[in-house]
């Protein structure tokens, strides 16, 4: 039978696997590890601890933290008690804190650490009850401020009679978490997800894109604040029996990659691309005959995708449909190359699934050549995130593969993709307006992004639809393919097209400094960054990266000024979002003097190339 609730998913797991790894965090510098029996008395204990708090059902509860086991032991505690969780990215600001607070009703928040404890204070939030998971050494708790310690103690001297059996009275309808939006098109929006919105979602997942077994171990890095991680990087794994392994940070991932070896991930594309360019890196600097190998076994692992691309499920299923000789060639590369490349994310990796921004195709297919699959899906919050993956069995690069088993898509007659099925939200809470905007009246979700259905039915995302620029010329560009392709240059971090209502694109460029300033040394460029990227040989060099990623493109895509950056976007700086997408809006405003600058240029060449300070 299927599971009532995302509590009782959990407590199957636990009764048939009470003694495997559950949890793995690192500390002082080694990785520890908490069994699935002992995280369900954490879970047990500090649910018990909240009810003293006076949380109960249907009561709201913030979480503000990075990655680490109090999250989930937090979170399901929580929605044991019918209550819902609100999660917050550590990365916002208190003014953002505030707004969500207020707007999801928190009577509660449970924040990592002194600093997150600082926001919430600078915020003047009402709330009743505040928890921090790690104090520092001159924390002292107050009325209404305790720690995780004290919070369990409380709890482990009050146990809650029938918690277990009052599990199942939570059903599939229950809300269960209020995710706000990331606000890149105007104030946050609430989305209201149930329980059984995940629990479908799971299912759906489930076997069609990489099948998790309980001998798995995932790696976890990106936020859990984000829906796309609390589904594949928290609740699937507990409901099958993976062990979850915490990242320290994304810039530490190199080294948890090979202290945990994890066999599956998720990521977002951005580290794909650093991994890629590692490789690409080490290739150049090697001797010819390494360059050749290395050609040879990625047009062999081509080769062999070419095949497995065009064969039918069906056919798949019955084997592996390589030639004798190829399969030959095929296991000498994996021998000589393949197997290298795996060593350098832990060695023991079967396959990644990438979301939340678009994966360049080119780097899609190259790590498939080297035999590590990466299936890229795409979903949105709304969603309880997942409506299409691409299925391991048959993965074809470039498109976002099938919609789920139980979920409905279709294109609108304005190419927007729509969505019904059993994972589409609630609606937005306190918002009815925008709720009747999203959903019509049959239950289809109006995504906002623009698409299309191949003859095989994988979805293919074209871009945003209010992303698009519409050109003085009556042109449309959709910037998302571009800034991809530009994305791709080692040189280059990110990109963003800016282009409404003007005559001609322009594009703002964010390098890739490590790479730059080893370049620009080389060349005897020195300097701090915005001296380096103001020399011409800099330029010219960032010109020319940005014209043959584009060259394929039509004419009007095609950027025809290119603006250098000399700090990095970061999410505390405004320019991206918690996932790394880019708010455009933060950034036609943060750098609207540069926009304007290059465009009272009227040379328009597209050769023409200007430096910008932040």
């Amino acid at each position: 039978m299927k599971p009532k609730n995302l509590l009782e998913a959990v407590q199957r797991t636990v009764g048939r696997y009470p003694d495997k790894s559950a949890l793995m965090w690192k500390k002082d510098g080694k990785y520890r590890s908490m069994t699935y029996r002992e995280m369900w008395q954490q879970v047990q204990d500090a649910a018990a601890g909240l009810a003293r708090l006076g949380i109960g059902k249907d009561d709201k509860v913030a979480l503000m933290s990075e990655n680490n086991p109090w999250w989930p032991i937090t979170d399901l505690a929580i929605l044991s008690l019918g209550a819902v969780t609100v999660p917050v990215y550590p990365t916002v600001t208190p003014e953002q804190v505030a707004y969500i607070l207020k707007n999801a009703e928190c009577k509660a928040i449970v924040v990592e650490d002194e600093h997150q404890l600082k926001k919430v204070r600078e915020a003047e939030a009402e709330v009743s009850s505040i928890v921090v998971i790690r104090p520092g050494d001159g924390f002292t708790p107050g009325e209404g401020i305790l720690d995780m310690a004290g919070l369990l103690k409380e709890g482990q001297s009050h146990p809650l009679e029938g918690w277990e059996k009052g599990l199942g009275e939570i059903g599939r309808d229950r809300l269960a978490t209020i995710i706000h939006t990331s606000g890149t098109t105007g104030p946050p929006k609430g989305v209201m997800l149930t329980h059984g919105n995940f629990l479908a979602n799971m299912e759906g997942v489930h076997f069609w894109v990489i099948e998790l077994k309980p001998e798995d171990v995932l790696l976890s890095y990106l936020p859990l604040s984000h829906v796309f991680e609390r589904m594949a990087g928290q609740f699937m794994p507990l409901y099958v029996g993976t062990t979850i392994a915490y990242a320290e940070s994304i810039d530490a991932i190199q080294e948890n990659l090979q202290e945990v070896k994890p066999t599956v991930m998720t990521s977002v594309p951005r580290l794909f691309e650093k991994v890629y360019e590692k490789v690409q890196e080490q290739i150049e600097s090697g001797t010819p005959l390494r360059r050749k190998i290395f050609d040879w076994a990625v047009r062999i692992g081509m080769q062999r995708y070419e095949i497995y691309l065009n064969k039918s499920i069906d056919q798949l299923l019955l084997g592996d449909p390589m030639p004798p000789g190829l399969r030959r060639q095929w296991k000498l590369a994996r021998a000589l190359v393949y197997k290298k490349v795996k060593e350098g994310l832990g060695g023991r990796i079967r396959g990644m699934v990438s979301g939340g921004a678009p994966l360049n195709p080119e780097i899609g297919k190259f790590f498939w050549a080297v035999d590590v699959p990466i299936l890229e899906g795409y979903g949105l919050t709304e969603t309880s995130p997942v409506i299409a993956a691409n299925p391991m069995v048959r993965s074809k690069v470039g498109t976002v593969g099938k919609p789920l088993p139980n979920v409905e898509v279709k294109i609108a007659p304005d190419g927007e993709i729509l969505v019904r099925g059993p994972s589409v939200m609630v609606g937005y809470y306190k918002n009815e307006a925008a709720t009747r905007e999203a959903i019509s009246e049959d239950g289809w979700f109006h995504t906002g992004d623009l698409g299309e259905l191949d003859e095989e039915g994988y979805l293919k995302v074209v871009d945003r639809k209010k992303n698009i620029l519409v050109l003085s010329t009556g042109k449309n560009v959709a910037p998302q393919p571009v800034e991809t392709a530009i994305n791709e240059s080692r040189y280059i971090e990110i990109s963003a097209l800016v282009g409404n209502n003007r005559k001609y694109v322009i594009v703002l460029v964010v390098p890739e400094f490590e790479n730059l300033l080893a370049w620009a040394k080389k060349k005897g460029i020195e300097g701090g960054r915005a001296e380096v990227v103001r020399h011409p040989e800099v330029q010219r060099l960032i010109r020319e990266e940005v014209e043959r990623a584009v060259q394929e493109f039509a004419p009007h895509e095609q950027p025809k000024k290119v603006v250098i950056m000399d700090k990095e976007w970061s999410v505390e700086t405004g320019e991206l979002t918690p996932t790394l997408k880019v708010r455009m809006r933060e950034i036609e405003k943060k750098y609207a003097e540069q926009i304007e600058k290059a465009y009272a240029d009227n040379a328009g060449a597209a050769s023409e190339v200007a430096a910008a300070a932040d």
